[in-house]
């Protein structure tokens, strides 16, 4: 299996990459989603703009309390991070689950969330954490909440013209404890569902993030309200579990949610 033919660039700033993008081209990062697509010529751009020499779109750092993420960061390196472990523990949890470690030392963080994947580990994970994604073009920039970015299965807000930039994560609330858990048939392969949650203290907001369950990651609001009031973990995640429609997976994203809420230390 081969793409079709393309026109190549390797741009070195962002700048130049930005004007390279149009209806016709195609952004590569990690390639590990868009070269197989590629391959089975399921997606046929005009022009690959190669992100991997742009130097500037690679960090993870840590400001005022907030984590910014570079869209050219290597899946790796959150998992390596031992700020990341401390500080947002659920996205070690979540990036652990992404393929093998071979994936994770070329796959981008970017790359993952610009895929939009609805079994994804780490969009689930960012849509749990209230993440906001950060966008540029030619004509300027944007921020775009979780519910806001994923529009639907492999979709995203970004126009064509358009690069995520920056994913940038809030702090967790003091004393709030989080857990990913997720069901594939073999390790390393598509998940058919999974929960992300964040257990905090009383009287701060908890979330529940669901994979697998739509076409976009899926916050499940009624549960995650029914855990702030003090609901049983059963009960909540029977809540979380009724948002998805297929039986099957209905009731694997209920036992999933309840281990998952287990672990955090929900009872």
């Amino acid at each position: 299996m081969k793409p079709a033919p393309f026109d190549y660039e390797a741009p070195r700033t962002l700048h130049r990459a930005l004007e390279l993008l149009d209806d016709d081209a195609k952004a590569l990062a990690g390639g590990q989603s868009l070269v197989p697509v590629m391959n089975f010529r399921l997606a046929r751009p005009a022009r690959l703009v190669d992100l991997n020499r742009v130097g500037e779109l690679a960090y993870l750092r840590r400001r005022r309390g907030r984590l910014h993420i570079g869209a050219m960061t290597r899946q790796a390196t959150l998992e390596r991070s031992e700020v990341v472990a401390r500080a947002w523990p659920l996205l070690r949890q979540a990036v652990g689950h992404v393929g093998h470690p071979q994936i994770r030392a070329r796959g981008t963080v970017g790359g993952s969330c610009a895929h939009a994947d609805p079994t994804a580990e780490l969009p689930v994970a960012l849509t749990a954490l209230d993440a906001r994604f950060h966008v540029r073009s030619r004509a300027g920039r944007r921020t775009l909440r979780a519910e806001e970015f994923f529009v639907t299965h492999l979709t995203t807000a970004l126009a064509a013209d358009e690069l995520l930039v920056e994913v940038e994560v809030p702090p967790l609330p003091e004393g709030a404890r989080s857990a990913f858990v997720e069901h594939a048939r073999t390790h390393g392969d598509f998940a058919l569902a999974g929960a992300a949650v964040v257990v905090a203290p009383a009287g701060t907001p908890s979330a529940i993030a669901l994979l697998g369950a739509a076409a976009t990651p899926l916050r499940a609001r009624e549960a995650e309200a029914a855990l702030g009031a003090g609901a049983a973990a059963a009960d909540v995640a029977r809540l979380a579990g009724d948002l998805v429609a297929d039986e099957y997976r209905r009731a694997l994203t209920t036992a999933l949610v309840r281990r998952a809420l287990r672990e955090a230390g929900a009872r």
